[in-house]
């Protein structure tokens, strides 16, 4: 795959800063009412997805978007703990200690985002 000044990593990043992440939207709307859709309440919907993240070997941004949502639903580091107790039989050592780490990566890039500064937005 050979780089074009249009698919170049500064183009892209300033097409993402205009608003353009067709990829991005996609993600979004896959997972909008994705949870009223699902007919679980919260607590139990963002417990699944854990356990679907832990099992798929889920890398640690994918967590970040789960961990706000657990916090939201007044899920515990406990219940999070008793979902990994509970599957480790089925998907194993490696990845429940695995997605633990990833856990600990994204709180620790969402504090690192958080405390951050954003850049303001380029213009052409």
């Amino acid at each position: 795959m050979t780089q074009t000044a249009q698919n170049s990593p500064d183009t892209i990043l300033d097409r993402v800063a205009q608003g353009d992440t067709p990829v991005l939207d996609t993600v979004f709307a896959m997972h909008q009412d994705a949870l009223e859709r699902s007919g679980l309440d919260a607590r139990t919907y963002v417990l699944t997805r854990l356990a679907a993240l832990v099992a798929l070997d889920a890398p640690p941004v994918s967590y970040g978007i789960t961990i706000g949502a657990a916090a939201d639903a007044g899920v515990t580091l406990e219940d999070a703990q008793s979902v990994l107790v509970a599957i480790a039989p089925l998907v194993g050592t490696v990845r429940v200690t695995a997605a633990a780490g990833n856990v600990v990566r994204a709180v620790a890039g969402a504090a690192a985002l958080a405390e951050s500064a954003v850049p303001e937005q380029r213009t052409p």
